[in-house]
């Protein structure tokens, strides 16, 4: 009943996301959930992906820090408390929490992603020149 998590150790530096994300499309590995974690100088990328076995592998191969993880993933009901429901249910039994993202589902045959950038005003503005379609909060708010 586990899933396998990819774990990344990532440099802080530009570009090392896309090295790792570029690296894996390459290989027809599909992303389903990440998360990162960050300090000053480095950070922790953790991947759910369709090959985890594989992205382990072509990881190392191409120079990186990856190790993997057996992860739970359940589905919780889709409205207010429903995450809390489940969180109650593990607390009562003292069962800690190391730490959590989300899964998130997909909209038509796109996958939705969010992102925190620099110059951000700046990001909009290449991303539309490159036919990136940017959701409006009131559509993401409404999935």
């Amino acid at each position: 009943m586990f899933v396998k998590q990819i774990s990344v150790f990532l440099e802080n530096k530009s570009g090392r996301l896309a090295e790792v994300t570029g690296i894996l499309g390459k290989h027809d590995i599909d992303i389903s959930a990440l998360s990162i974690a960050d300090t000053t100088d480095f950070g922790i990328l953790r991947l759910i992906v369709n090959k985890p076995d594989l992205a382990l592998q072509v990881l190392k191969e191409n120079g990186f820090t990856v190790s993997a993880t057996d992860v739970i993933a359940i589905a919780v009901e889709d409205k207010p408390g429903g995450l809390a429901k489940v969180l109650e249910i593990l607390y009562k039994k003292d069962i800690g929490i190391e730490y959590m993202y989300a899964f998130v589902g997909k909209l038509s045959d796109q996958a939705l992603v969010i992102l925190k950038v620099e110059k951000a005003d700046e990001a909009i503005e290449v991303l539309k020149e490159n036919n990136v379609k940017i959701l409006p909060a009131e559509e993401v708010y409404a999935l």
